[in-house]
């Protein structure tokens, strides 16, 4: 009898002993074991050899990547606890696995125009920086419990503060790097205290278990349990940059060193999006009622301001170009939210939309960063009628620079950019929110204006200012090799999708969960 019992409540006691699979952690860990291993050669070399430090996180990320291939089957998991629930804390399925090739990707472009950059700035530093922001991002669309999810979120985004303020002595950069700390810290706070609010409801940090918990919550935890949901997906939005949390980005993008700015435009998108959606999706689903609409409502919010923002940006404006960049993903920002919001009112499968989209856009926005940083060579003012006969000059470089804009704009020979907005626009009319179909139509009109615009520019004849303080460009001045290889990477990338839109596309018709 006694026996009994015994073996009773041990078949019934959770297990605390977690095993490890190192493969399916290896991405993450590939950067993280980089980064510190930059660190300290930094501290050995000669400053004459500070650029070894580059190429080393290049292949670190390269190799991260590799480790991407053994897992695309999709079905490992890790740091588990066994019992009557079973739950695991890290989960390589296939959202995870897409979301880490994005961000692996966009890290190992951002580090190629990084190269040249980093002579003028700390190597070791910089290099370490952000390699432990992109390790941070890859662990964050793998992380199933609520704790890792907010370790993940700041391993991601503690560094990307120091990599805005790294250029020494410019007060541009140090006031962006402490708005958007200072912005960051009160977004983290808030969202920390939605988190203990649903750990308060719940009594537990699994994604999975938290679902099933507030499927039945007491009617005295209500209003706790909805206003933790509410204030956890303020912390997100302020890292997706919907409004009315996009205050920092256009003041950050300008003062950041360009490279941290496409990072910062691509991969911190990813994670603030990755992290909204496992928090919606997985864990809140029963709080559809409630995130549904307020999301629907961000989108809409976000992709105007975005939008009205860019057109008034003013050709002749200092780092214009950026600036417009800026606003643009804010507006991009509010098409990426459309899926998720219209997942609230249909099936999980919308959020690969969002997927689908995420991945264009990771794409065409790092090319468009790339011909920036090879105007700002010339033109260090980066305004963009510094853009003005650019055909003349560097004619592939103002075609590639004219087909991202159009695929941004979402029209021909850009096919991979309409494509994606019609996607995001099925999954709002497939979930019933035909008024956000017509706000996002709407806003994909004005946002032509603004690209087409900077498109002409490209091919007009260039116009000679007797007042410039800066040097023309120079038809011979040759592009360092990194930035060329980022330029071509992004180029034939984007061509390939466009030809072949269903090799992104796809994601937007399965369960990636």
């Amino acid at each position: 009898m006694t026996a009994a019992v015994v073996t009773t409540a041990a078949e019934s006691t959770t297990s605390l002993v977690q095993s490890v699979d190192w493969l399916a952690i290896a991405p993450p860990v590939i950067v993280a074991t980089v980064a510190l291993g930059v660190l300290v050669a930094d501290l050995f070399i000669s400053e004459r050899h500070k650029p070894l430090l580059g190429y080393a996180s290049i292949a670190g990320l390269v190799a991260a990547l590799a480790f991407l291939v053994p897992l695309r089957a999709g079905d490992r998991s890790t740091f588990c606890v066994t019992g009557p629930n079973d739950a695991c804390s890290y989960t390589a399925d296939h959202f995870a696995l897409v979301i880490q090739a994005l961000v692996l990707g966009g890290a190992l472009l951002t580090a190629l125009l990084s190269l040249d950059d980093t002579r003028k700035l700390p190597a070791g530093e910089y290099w370490f920086l952000l390699l432990s922001s992109a390790a941070g991002a890859a662990l964050l669309p793998a992380a199933r419990d609520l704790a890792t999810l907010v370790v993940a979120l700041e391993v991601a985004s503690l560094p990307a503060f120091a990599l805005v303020g790294i250029k020494r002595g410019d007060r541009r950069s140090s006031e962006a790097a402490l708005k958007f700390f200072l912005s960051s810290v009160v977004a983290t706070a808030v969202m920390l205290l939605g988190v203990s609010f649903v750990y308060a409801t719940t009594g537990t940090m699994y994604l999975t278990e938290i679902a099933a918990r507030l499927d039945d919550v007491p009617g005295q935890f209500d209003t706790l349990a909805k206003a933790g949901v509410v204030l956890t997906l303020v912390g997100f939005a302020f890292k997706t940059a919907a409004a009315p949390f996009h205050f920092w980005v256009p003041d950050t993008y300008v003062g950041a060193p360009l490279p941290i700015a496409a990072y910062l435009s691509v991969v911190g998108k990813a994670v603030g999006f990755s992290g909204l959606i496992l928090v919606t999706v997985i864990a809140f689903p029963s709080y559809a009622d409630v995130w549904g609409p307020a999301v629907a409502v961000l989108a809409a919010l976000t992709m105007t301001i975005g939008n009205v923002a860019a057109l008034r940006q003013s050709a002749t404006r200092a780092r214009s170009a950026v600036r417009l960049l800026a606003w643009s993903s804010v507006a991009q920002a509010g098409y990426l939210l459309v899926p998720i919001a219209a997942a609230a009112y249909s099936s999980d499968e919308q959020i690969g939309s969002t997927v689908a989209y995420a991945l264009m856009y990771a794409v065409v926005n790092l090319g468009a960063f790339a011909v920036a940083a090879l105007v700002a060579r010339t033109h260090p003012g980066n305004r963009i009628s510094d853009y003005r006969g650019l055909y003349a000059t560097r004619p592939l470089a103002a075609l590639a620079m004219g087909f991202f804009l159009l695929c941004l704009a979402g029209l021909p020979p850009g096919i991979i950019g309409l494509f994606a907005k019609v996607t995001v626009f099925s999954a709002a009319v497939d979930a019933g929110l035909g008024w956000l179909a017509v706000v996002m139509a709407i806003n994909v009109v004005i946002a032509l204006y603004y690209y087409l615009q900077w498109t002409a520019t490209l091919f007009r004849a260039p116009e000679a200012t007797e007042d410039s303080t800066e040097a023309p460009a120079e038809p011979g001045l040759r592009a360092p090799a990194p930035l060329t290889t980022a330029l071509v990477l992004t180029t034939v990338v984007g061509i390939v999708l466009s030809g072949a839109p269903q090799l992104v596309l796809r994601f937007a018709a399965v369960n990636l969960f």
